[in-house]
Parts: structure tokens; sequence; C-alpha cells
């Protein structure tokens, strides 16, 4: 997989979950990723995260481009609030390089 995520085109926006969390997406970009993709994309997230000593971190892979196309990966809880603050224009994207 390392060689695809290279290839990948990745962004990603942070949502404070609460006080001490904060939920981060991952949107791919123009590629379609199997589930075991998108797990391995959240676990890099997850260890560039950590090495920064955020451990609480949850993460959502999304991909797709319309509501009909969207398509996330993550645990129930924080693929509602992703897909609640990507629908109300709430999550800023920056470029993510996870090579």
């Amino acid at each position: 997989m390392t060689g695809k995520i290279k290839r990948l085109n990745l962004t990603y926006g942070r949502l404070r979950d609460s006080s001490q969390t904060s939920i981060y997406a991952i949107r791919i970009r123009g590629a379609l990723v199997q589930p075991h993709e998108a797990d391995d994309l959240a676990e890099r997230m997850r260890e560039r995260l950590a090495q920064r000593g955020e451990l609480g971190a949850d993460i959502v892979v999304v991909q797709g481009d319309t509501k009909n196309s969207l398509r996330l990966f993550g645990t129930p809880y924080s693929v509602n609030r992703v897909r609640t603050s990507m629908f109300n224009a709430a999550i800023r994207w920056m470029p993510l390089d996870l090579g």
C-alpha cells in the first residue's frame, strides 16, 4: 500500500469533538480504495498523530465527490460527525502527504 499512498491525492480536515479529542477526516480524490486500504491510511495518520503526541484522535477516510458517491470509513459516531460537517461546509481541507 505504501506505493499507492504516494500516488493518492489526499487532503485532511480536523473537527473538534470535545476539549480533549479531535476527529480527523482524510479525503481521497480521484481514486477508489478498498476497506483494508482505508484502514491502512487511517493507521498511517494515527502513527503521524501519535508522533505529535495526539493519541486520542479518531480517523475517518472519505472517498467520492457527490452525495450519492460518498463513502466514509470509520466508527459510526465519527462518520456521522464528518458527514454532517461536510454537508454544512464546516471542514477546511488541507493537503496531506502520508508517503
